[in-house]
């Protein structure tokens, strides 16, 4: 009987089957005998051999045209070839890992390089002084009491003795938030003098506090004048409280705040919720009393305003002004802080300029 010849698709589907497997024994050499000294060269071989267009992954495509009666065996061949391939990658990154760790623990990065150097901010001159100030009288057994910068006509005017025809509206340039002609129109506090209020509406007597904050006045931006600046003022209502207390306090915190040589001066002066007032000059702290440009020649430069409460103002929070009576007094934190460092323009308070600020590194 003559032998039966193979049919077309019967060699193609033979040829294919050698192909397959010549390919896997290929690959399989390859493998052995792949060697990366880096990650990346791991990843690259990595996608060489298992990414979506890798050698072996075109393999599992061309195994769909395997004769059916080959497809266990060649399937086996092919699962084995992935899993050498997948550990061969694995074995590679664990050495490439293992030699970049021998300088720096795995970490990927070499740890024995000088860092990179960071300058270290500073904090702001207006909150080194405001601190400074705040703890001296704490010093003194004042209490800390802050309040609203949204404040109501009240609590900014009307409880300070300022009625609503008072002359002495027109020497605050106010910000209003709501119609000036309400009943109680809503503000941004012109002084921190409303927290005062607020303290004796609410707190037991005697009431010894000091008032940080910010205020705002509607004035033109200058190197002597901001629509934004910072406050302290300080509340001080007990029985038999004189002008004398007064005087002595405010001495003793120029002491602190410029040195234990410092004199004060008092002049009289006008507050509406004051009365007897006074504005307080120190010696100059730069020529000593000999006059220079910073003190204009007088040998004196004013920091504050003070004055006994005026007894309207007691009587409106509820406080009997025949059994006690009481001070206070208020600063600009950006005027202490020109005296303090000599700083001419104001705005520079304002403007964030890293050199200015700098300058302050020393002061943390």
């Amino acid at each position: 009987m003559a032998p039966v010849e193979e049919s077309e698709k019967e060699k193609k589907e033979k040829k294919v089957d050698i192909d397959m497997k010549e390919k896997i024994e290929q690959i399989l050499g390859e493998i052995e005998a792949l060697k990366c000294t880096t990650a990346a060269e791991v990843e690259e071989a990595r996608i060489r051999l298992l990414g979506k267009k890798g050698t072996i992954t075109a393999l599992f495509e061309e195994f769909r045209t395997v004769a059916p009666e080959l497809k266990r065996e060649f399937g086996q061949k092919l699962n084995q070839l992935k899993n050498a391939a997948a550990a061969k990658i694995e074995e590679l990154k664990a050495n490439a890992g293992a030699a970049a760790g021998g300088k720096n623990g795995g970490s990927g990065e070499d740890l024995s390089r000088p860092g990179d150097d960071f300058p270290l901010g500073s904090r702001h001159p207006v909150s080194i002084v405001r601190e400074e100030i705040v703890e001296i009288f704490r010093k003194f057994g004042y209490d800390v009491a802050e309040g609203p910068e949204v404040e109501d006509d009240y609590h900014v005017f009307e409880a300070l003795n300022f009625p609503p025809e008072h002359p002495a509206r027109e020497m605050q340039d106010t910000f209003f938030v709501t119609n000036n002609q309400e009943k109680n129109p809503i503000l941004l506090r012109t002084h921190t003098s409303c927290v005062q209020v607020r303290c004796m509406e609410t707190m037991p007597l005697p009431i010894r506090v000091v008032c940080p904050g910010r205020v705002f006045r509607n004035e033109a931006i200058s190197a002597r004048a901001h629509c934004i600046f910072h406050q302290v003022e300080g509340l001080y209502i007990d029985e038999n409280v004189t002008f004398a207390d007064m005087k002595q306090s405010i001495l003793l915190f120029a002491r602190e705040m410029f040195g234990p040589e410092t004199q004060i001066r008092m002049r009289p002066s006008y507050f509406p919720f004051t009365e007897p007032s006074a504005e307080v000059d120190v010696s100059c702290n730069i020529c000593h009393g000999k006059g220079c440009n910073v003190c204009k020649g007088t040998g004196w430069l004013e920091i504050l305003g003070c004055g006994m409460v005026d007894p309207n103002v007691l009587e409106a929070s509820g406080i009997d002004s025949k059994k006690y009576s009481g001070f206070a007094f208020g600063m600009g934190v950006e005027r202490i802080a020109m005296l303090k460092w000599q700083v001419k323009d104001l705005r520079h308070y304002f403007e964030n300029d890293l050199r200015f600020l700098s300058e302050f590194e020393n002061n943390i």
